[in-house]
């Protein structure tokens, strides 16, 4: 009796050494379910209409937002596809076997190695534009950024397959029992692709935009400045708006990430897939819902495109040269 009892609480009841137990739920693990599956649709929900809104109307398909456009299809996936990976995991047993398990960690790394990447070009983007204003237009155009969007997914895949090497070649050699899905990663080299570089590069470019930022504010304020210079002050001035927007979704990011890692830089070591590493994950993820948000309260253009789409204007002819930004 004791025996079929104890089978019923495992995972593979036929392996009674070697299996898991299963995953108890309590009243609190209830709780956190819902509200990581809520989490999970919001994420989804928001950057859905953020690629809806760049995709559709052709005055908003500049050669910044086509960088918040890859970031948004990263946000995106995270919400459709790994947050609720994440769940599943804290809630049932692992029954696809090892090889699955290896190939299933292929899409969350790539996905926030994606977003990591698409950081640094909008830092980019934005560090050229202020600090080089008269180049800008020439210099970056729509196809030399589609071109460093391709380069940033593939730069998120190479460092996906280097941090999941060992877990490919022999999968599942770090499961402690059948029914669990857990993989040991280079945390040494996750550090230094996807945070410390990544990091590093964001800071010195936003730090960089600061200083001319202020100097070109404080040529604003001043009466002396000629007024055949006003409209170029304008445009600097939009661009400058456009900085500090894209400063507060580097700084959410980096509140998101930051946690994360620290815990790897003070123990030494995360095993993907533990309690403890997922919940730091999510932290992490979350930063895929702060982004729309941020558009939201900071971008008009974005309030007036989801606007119209849920009142589905967009579905009307010609609603795709309509005029979302305002003038000029």
């Amino acid at each position: 009796m004791m025996e079929a009892q104890q089978g019923s609480e495992l995972c593979f009841p036929q392996l009674l050494n070697t299996s898991c137990k299963k995953p108890l739920r309590h009243q609190s693990g209830a709780v956190t379910f819902y509200f990581l599956t809520v989490i999970s649709v919001l994420t989804t929900t928001l950057n859905l209409l953020v690629i809806i809104s760049i995709s559709h109307f052709r005055q908003l398909q500049t050669t910044t937002n086509l960088a918040l456009l890859s970031l948004a299809y990263s946000d995106f996936f995270v919400g459709l596809m790994v947050m609720p990976g994440e769940i599943t995991l804290r809630e049932t047993c692992w029954f696809l076997g090892d090889v699955l398990c290896a190939v299933y960690y292929l899409l969350p790394f790539t996905i926030i190695s994606a977003s990591a990447a698409n950081m640094v070009l909008i830092s980019v983007d934005r560090y050229l534009a202020i600090c080089y204003p008269l180049h800008y237009s020439t210099k970056v155009t729509v196809k030399r950024v589609q071109f460093y969007v391709c380069m940033c997914w593939l730069y998120a895949c190479v460092v996906t397959f280097l941090l999941l090497h060992d877990n490919l070649k022999q999968p599942g050699r770090y499961n402690s029992c059948y029914g669990e899905c857990v993989v040991n990663i280079s945390g040494d080299m996750d550090l230094a692709f996807n945070f410390v570089i990544p990091i590093s590069i964001i800071m010195v470019l936003y730090l960089k935009v600061f200083v001319v930022a202020a100097s070109q504010a404080r040529a604003m304020r001043s009466q002396i400045t000629a007024v055949s210079l006003q409209r170029s002050q304008t445009v600097k001035r939009s661009e400058l708006k456009a900085a500090r927007t894209l400063g507060v979704v580097v700084a959410v990011f980096l509140m998101c990430y930051c946690p994360y890692y620290c815990v790897f830089i003070i123990s030494g070591k995360i095993l993907i897939g533990s309690e403890a590493e997922t919940l730091m994950a999510f932290l992490m993820y979350s930063n895929s819902c702060f982004n729309p948000l941020i558009y939201a309260f900071l971008y008009p253009w974005f309030r007036k495109a989801v606007k119209l789409i849920v009142t589905f204007k967009v579905a009307q002819p010609g609603s795709c040269d309509t005029n979302i930004v305002g003038k000029q």
